[in-house]
């Protein structure tokens, strides 16, 4: 296990975390971080610098392309359209350990379970990246063989300049999102004719598509924190998405109404993405 530690500030350890370009690493720091900070070993300068992190901890060891560029995901009956599957995925989990560890080291004078809850995702996302990097491995691959976007990492950063639009965004919104998708994915995965290859992977889907409901659980409770403080009504969250989608679509027939209900959305807001039924 890592064990360097250059102090026990939990910020200075936060941003070390999220900087490490080394995923073992990364994984290590952020295990190191979890165990410290539930056990009470970490104080908190508030007051200290905040960095801007220039470019995403990965791009020391992908290649970063177009979103239009990264290959399609498709042919899950296939060896290459599996792998192709698993390395986005693990790309979408490893992008989510740092917007994670971001969203706790950017904000200062928050509550200390907003700091627990944060690195407590960044912990999942870490143990969902190696669950999806095993399965790639086994298929010939490791993360950075294929090429990668920036999305996420370019909407951590233009939703950095305030704690509403990030829990907005990220969790609310992107993370949100995934609840629609996953589902989609693995009734794929179960309908093709390679399903008994690919039942590891529906395995790992399912694990992941539980525990995401409760991050995206966790962006809602501090968004509403948050938004009760300033006496904001649920209207600011489709606010919000205006600024940064314009014209977002709505996912209507797509949406998982019942994850995201779990997850914290109401009916009101549900029905107002396109939600045909929600009770």
């Amino acid at each position: 296990m890592f064990m360097k530690k250059i102090d026990n500030e939990f910020f200075t350890l936060a941003w070390e975390a999220l900087t490490c370009s080394c995923p073992n690493e990364k994984s290590l720091r952020v295990e190191q971080l979890y165990l410290n900070l539930k056990e009470g070993l970490l104080t908190f300068d508030h007051k200290s610098k905040i960095f801007e992190q220039q470019e995403p901890s990965f791009a020391e060891f992908t290649k970063i392309v177009k979103p239009s560029e990264v290959p399609k995901r498709k042919h899950f009956d296939t060896l290459e359209g599996q792998c192709i599957l698993l390395h986005a995925i693990a790309h979408i989990e490893y992008s989510a350990i740092d917007l994670a560890l971001d969203s706790a080291y950017r904000f200062r004078d928050m509550p200390l379970e907003y700091y627990m809850d944060w690195v407590e995702v960044a912990a999942d996302e870490v143990r969902h990246f190696r669950m999806l990097e095993e399965l790639m491995i086994k298929r010939g691959i490791n993360y950075g063989d294929l090429p990668v976007h920036t999305l996420l990492f370019d909407a951590g950063k233009r939703s950095g300049c305030d704690i509403l639009h990030r829990m907005a965004v990220v969790p609310r919104y992107l993370e949100a999102g995934g609840l629609d998708a996953n589902p989609k994915i693995v009734q794929k995965l179960k309908s093709s004719s390679g399903r008994d290859e690919n039942a590891p992977i529906v395995e790992a889907l399912e694990v992941i598509l539980e525990e995401e409901i409760e991050h995206v659980n966790k962006g809602d409770r501090w968004f509403k924190y948050v938004a009760g403080k300033r006496g904001l009504s649920e209207e600011v969250y489709f606010e919000i998405l205006q600024l940064y989608y314009p014209g977002y679509e709505k996912r209507g027939a797509w949406l998982n109404v019942e994850a995201r209900l779990k997850a914290g959305f109401s009916c009101g807001e549900l029905k107002r993405m396109g939600a045909k039924k929600c009770d």
